[in-house]
């Protein structure tokens, strides 16, 4: 199953599809290399589910060129097909086969001989930590097995692109993770993954590089530190005491002269400016001064949000509304 890649798999150049008057996606150029997790990152709306559709020949494109190892997406979709797996935000399996019908029906309709087939399910079951439910029936799973079970059927025919759109949505905490290190297993394999996803932690742990589309367009394109480099902030700690500190405010700007502090709460500060060694050094003063223990202190330092948020020109509220939208 390991596979390594080096040289683009993925190239689009000019990429364009418009609906009558509308522009959904609007010239993009990129690539993606093999064997690499590349980040496609943006709103609701900015063309990353219509780019997908286009690059796995599910949408033909407006004008602009794509291909996949080489092989056009418009003409040589056929071929280019042999080697991407897709994985959807809805899963496309059926809830009344079972975890292994599932991956056997899918292994059948790319073409594997049948003896083929019962093998790599197998396999995939058992990467995916499934066997045990092989017998299973699919709408009897969790959403992560599901997930799981969904990832797998991409995988059946040995693909070596697998397109994820939005693969966490809907899940809790603890399938997520899971499926994060799901992931994270596939690029140790050496399959490039094209993932999309509105959750810029999950984009800051997984990817090599990330793209950023915004109504359409890409607007940058990075790996995550070259993107976060980009957000110039002066220096911020985070401290919070035990328990509230009577005036704080006023005395931790009097212990901290020319720094800027914003209060959180009356236990919990953050201070702008100065060295952090210096912060540091008046914090544990102010800590014996006030007689208040002090219980946490943290460098705060630029995330993918932010540079996301600054790249893309959307504030934090439009950013919680993007959030909420997909019911995490």
């Amino acid at each position: 199953m390991t596979k390594e890649h080096s040289a683009p798999v993925i190239r689009v150049d000019g990429l364009t599809k418009k609906y009558e008057d509308r522009v959904a996606v609007g010239g993009i150029t990129f690539s993606v290399n093999g064997g690499e997790v590349f980040g496609f990152l943006g709103p609701n709306g900015a063309g990353k589910t219509t780019t997908i559709r286009m690059l796995t020949g599910l949408s033909k494109p407006t004008s602009g060129n794509a291909s996949i190892f080489g092989f056009d997406v418009r003409t040589d979709i056929v071929e280019a097909k042999r080697y991407i797996g897709v994985v959807p935000e809805i899963s496309n399996l059926y809830e009344d086969l079972t975890a292994m019908d599932n991956l056997l029906f899918m292994g059948q309709l790319y073409g594997l001989p049948r003896n083929r087939r019962r093998e790599k399910a197998e396999e995939l079951l058992n990467t995916f930590g499934l066997y045990e439910r092989r017998g299973d029936l699919f709408r009897r799973f969790s959403r992560g097995m599901k997930r799981a079970l969904t990832i797998s059927a991409a995988l059946i025919h040995d693909p070596d692109i697998l397109f994820l759109d939005e693969p966490t949505v809907g899940l809790d905490v603890v399938a997520a993770r899971s499926l994060r290190t799901l992931v994270a297993r596939l690029r140790d394999f050496g399959i490039t993954v094209f993932l999309t996803t509105h959750y810029l932690e999950e984009a800051d742990l997984l990817c090599d590089r990330v793209a950023i589309l915004v109504k359409g367009r890409i607007v940058d394109i990075g790996t995550p530190s070259e993107l976060k480099s980009q957000v110039q902030r002066e220096p911020a700690i985070d401290i919070g005491f035990a328990r509230a500190v009577p005036d704080a405010a006023r005395r931790l700007s009097a212990a901290l002269p020319g720094l800027r502090i914003i209060e959180a709460d009356d236990a919990r500060f953050r201070i702008y400016g100065g060295e952090p060694s210096y912060v540091l050094a008046r914090a544990l003063d102010f800590e014996n001064d006030c007689g208040i223990r002090l219980e946490t202190i943290n460098t705060v330092r630029p995330t993918l949000e932010d540079a996301f948020m600054k790249i893309a020109g959307m504030g934090p509220s439009v950013l919680l509304m993007e959030k909420g939208g997909k019911n995490r």
